[in-house]
């Protein structure tokens, strides 16, 4: 087993340009491929086997990965793509670090979706899609229905391919765990 920094060079030699390809792809088509995300699973559960902290460091990371994305999915708020992309990054990550590339992923998702709706001028259809949106949480008869999803709402609306702020969340914080004196993981 290598060390824990030898660990962080490796899947940032590795995760780095497949998770960025994977970004590309969603940012040009608004889809992940299923064997670009199985491939980043796979090999991120491999090297958490030989260099790592073991298979089920990798698979609670894979598991906190999908587990945070799969409701928004359910109910038509995302694609799959960006789940399953968020669960390979966790088979590298481990549940902690997953946690936290989330979190970064989802402010940053925030943020670019503001700008991205400033710049077009739909603040206004934002607003309305907003007040679907929170209809739609607060009744039960359309939680999970296509009712206020993301793409539902058309041209009032531009979709954020998700995989994109995720990416960059995740690659923050991986730069982060490789110079930081506290390692997150």
């Amino acid at each position: 087993m290598a060390s824990g920094y030898e660990y962080w060079y490796l899947t940032a030699a590795l995760l780095t340009p497949m998770v960025a390809y994977a970004a590309y792809i969603d940012w040009r088509h608004h889809r992940v491929p299923n064997w670009l995300t199985a491939a980043i699973a796979l090999a991120g559960l491999v090297a958490q086997v030989l260099h790592g902290q073991g298979l089920w460091h990798g698979v609670g990371g894979l598991l906190v990965g999908l587990g945070l994305l799969i409701v928004p999915w359910a109910m038509h708020g995302m694609g799959a793509g960006d789940v399953k992309l968020m669960a390979a990054i966790g088979a590298w990550f481990g549940p902690y670090m997953t946690l936290i590339s989330f979190a970064v992923g989802a402010v940053l998702g925030g943020l670019i979706a503001v700008a991205m709706i400033l710049r077009a001028g739909k603040t206004e259809h934002a607003m309305a899609n907003l007040a679907t949106i929170t209809h739609k949480m607060t009744h039960r008869e359309t939680f999970f229905t296509d009712y206020g999803s993301a793409k539902g709402f058309g041209a009032t609306s531009q979709l954020l391919p998700y995989g994109v702020p995720l990416t960059i969340g995740s690659l923050a914080i991986l730069a982060i765990q490789i110079t930081s004196s506290w390692p997150l993981g």
